[in-house]
């Protein structure tokens, strides 16, 4: 008898291990759909993704000064009639926003596709 309670047991940890294992294999595969989708939409328009700390000295201050306390998590770049026009993932008070600036600090309202 001890050994069929131990056989169950065992049979029960058994199936309780591989659930937690499938559910951790699912993750990254996520994650890579959503990376994919982002790059899908980096080539669709035209913006090269770009590292936050090489923002040119005027987009940083307006980001600081104009979004008060946003934080650029993402940016990608473009050239546009001979200047660079950037897309910013921002991150204010903990909501999430895109915004478009030029290279001089000055906010574009229109909307790139």
């Amino acid at each position: 008898m001890k050994k069929l309670g131990l056989t169950l047991m065992a049979a029960a940890g058994m199936f309780l291990f591989s659930q937690n294992a499938q559910a951790q294999e699912e993750e990254p595969e996520e994650m890579e759909q959503i990376e994919a989708v982002e790059e899908a939409q980096e080539v669709k328009d035209d913006f090269k993704k770009l590292d936050v700390l090489a923002l040119p000295q005027a987009v940083k201050d307006a980001v600081m000064t104009d979004m008060n306390g946003a934080v650029a998590e993402e940016a990608w770049v473009k050239e546009e009639d001979g200047k660079n026009v950037y897309k910013l993932a921002l991150n204010v008070d903990g909501e999430k926003k895109k915004a478009y600036i030029d290279s001089e600090g000055n906010w574009i309202e229109k909307e790139y596709k």
